[in-house]
């Protein structure tokens, strides 16, 4: 057998004992949560104009103020910049 499928072996085992209880991660990753709904209201927008203004669906916008979605990590990182640049995020917008 390979290295790799050695070291993916060793690693399927290491996941199993942790998901049993029998061993701790070798780190916890929290990743923090993006209040949509609070961005949106700041910039005093409705859903269907800030889901319009930045690419978004409304659908989309819904669910994430809902709590039935999370923004994945493109999405995050869309968010944090409408949230702290949204003029640049409009310009980049307008420009493609």
């Amino acid at each position: 057998m390979s290295t790799f499928g050695e070291t993916l072996i060793e690693a399927a085992r290491e996941a199993l004992a942790v998901a049993e209880g029998r061993a701790e991660p070798a780190r916890i990753v929290t990743v923090e949560d993006i209040d949509v709904k609070a961005i949106r209201l700041r910039l005093r927008m409705s859903q269907a104009a800030f889901a319009a203004e930045f690419g978004l669906s409304s659908a989309t916008v819904r669910d994430w103020e809902q709590g039935r979605r999370k923004p994945d990590g493109p999405a995050r990182t869309l968010l944090r910049v409408i949230a702290s640049e949204p003029d640049a995020v409009r310009r980049a917008a307008r420009a493609s």
